[in-house]
């Protein structure tokens, strides 16, 4: 688990900003309660070491795997699930709260590691189509 002293950059320290997809990351999301399973079963598939995971708990209840730059391109996702990249002509921005203090209402399901891997996408689309 990341501390204050090892805080990756694009963390804030504290409140939340948006982060722009494409330059730290992308990201996946998966709403409701389909997202918050799938975070189970990747985090259960790793270990416990998913890789960074924010999840609001207001509106749609979005969960947003935080997944290396461009690794979502080349496969196919269904269309529940919302690919957050940067290309031509479009701009995507995530959620991205502090590691400590009051963030409500994103806050991280799994936080970021000292070592900063992100969620493994291919992992990650693996275990979206998995049943269990």
């Amino acid at each position: 688990m990341a501390s204050e002293v090892d805080r990756p950059e694009w963390i804030p320290r504290a409140g939340i900003q948006l982060g722009k997809a494409g330059v730290q990351f992308d990201a996946v999301r998966v709403d409701g309660l389909r997202g918050r399973a799938l975070a189970g079963r990747l985090a259960r598939m790793t270990g416990g070491a998913a890789g960074p995971i924010v999840e609001e708990a207001n509106g749609r209840r979005a969960v947003y795997f935080l997944v290396p730059v461009g690794s979502t391109s080349h496969r196919a996702w269904p269309e529940s699930v919302t690919r957050l990249t940067a290309a031509a002509n479009r701009i995507s921005y995530i959620p991205v709260p502090a590691l400590n203090g009051c963030t409500w209402p994103p806050t991280w399901r799994y936080r970021p590691t000292a070592g900063g891997h992100l969620v493994h996408a291919r992992l990650l689309h693996a275990a979206l189509h998995s049943s269990g």
